[in-house]
């Protein structure tokens, strides 16, 4: 933790203000970059998350209004009244700003939602039923969400992947088998099902997960990080190729992260090119989805919405509102 509030320390502010161009009359045409006022964040019960979504909070300019869930409140008060008050006290901001509740009662969730003049903006993570519950309720109640309910990621073994790199891949997407963009969906490609299937068995094994083979009882892109007992499992299917592969993990999965291991650059393309998801990667694991691998700062969570917006990992840079300025050249 104290290493990541470093490196988000350190990182360089985006500019309030840039000069977007000159105008008929004598205008000029700024973009600015406006902090949201309070934002709200309800997330799992992880003691880090406390401190990585405050910390993002007060870099992007912004009040919040934090809830966690039960297992981790004590921990997460605990920062709160040892940590990240006297260091915002001692940095000359109001220890106010950053306010948690103190309440692992789940209505003290839904009222987080429900008050769009006071808090516009909430960050829902966390169980995927409990983020889409949340979701709901605050739209009912006009507020906006950056909501991050569902994950799992998806690797695809080409034809002519390495066998050695496949296996790598494996065994370094299943390092955590709670977080949201391990490997849940392994799809090899037919012709080299009977060639690959083995290899990456034994990764599976390696790794202390069992493998879900065909045919399923459940749907291709259950995900298992969810799923209470049946955390380590891995879901292996079949498919002819990288386009089918790729609108597999479009059509059966959140659309959070999706892999392609092959040499050959074509088959690749093909599987990048189909892709919708937020990420997208060749020969590397989908662990890569991260704000702190990907942007050098930790995240507030990941943005699936196919919709304008932030999208993939959420930091501090993406916390803010954008404004148009006109004002004499």
């Amino acid at each position: 933790m104290a290493r990541q509030l470093g490196l988000l320390a350190d990182a360089p502010f985006p500019p309030a203000e840039e000069h977007v161009r000159d105008l008929p009359g004598g205008l000029r045409l700024a973009e600015r970059r406006v902090p949201v006022g309070v934002v709200g964040a309800n997330y799992e019960a992880r003691p880090n998350v406390t401190v990585d979504v405050a910390s993002q909070l007060l870099k992007s300019r912004n009040a919040g209004v934090l809830r966690t869930g039960g297992a981790a409140l004590r921990s997460a008060a605990a920062l709160f009244d040892h940590v990240i008050s006297p260091a915002a006290a001692a940095a000359g901001l109001d220890p106010g700003a950053l306010q948690l509740i103190r309440s692992a009662d789940r209505e003290a969730a839904a009222e987080l939602v429900r008050h769009p003049g006071l808090i516009p903006l909430v960050i829902l993570r966390g169980s995927g039923e409990t983020t889409r519950t949340l979701a709901a309720e605050a739209a009912r109640h006009g507020v906006r969400t950056l909501a991050h309910a569902d994950g799992g990621g998806v690797l695809y073994l080409d034809a002519a992947a390495d066998p050695a790199m496949a296996a790598q891949i494996i065994t370094g997407s299943l390092d955590r088998l709670g977080v949201c963009n391990r490997l849940n969906l392994l799809l090899i490609q037919e012709a080299a099902w009977d060639e690959l299937l083995p290899v990456a068995a034994a990764a599976i094994a390696a790794a202390g997960v069992r493998p879900s083979l065909p045919p399923h009882a459940h749907p291709l892109g259950h995900e298992w990080a969810l799923d209470d007992g049946n955390e380590a499992t891995v879901t292996v299917a079949a498919v002819p190729g990288p386009a089918q592969a790729a609108r597999t993990a479009n059509e059966e999965t959140s659309g959070l992260a999706a892999s392609v291991v092959t040499a050959n650059a074509a088959a690749a393309q093909e599987f990048l090119a189909a892709y919708t998801g937020t990420g997208a990667f060749w020969n590397a694991s989908t662990r890569l989805l991260d704000g702190f691998k990907l942007r050098g700062v930790p995240e507030t969570g990941i943005n699936v919405d196919h919709v304008p917006g932030p999208r993939g990992p959420v930091t501090f840079q993406d916390l803010c509102l954008r404004q148009y300025v006109v004002v004499p050249g």
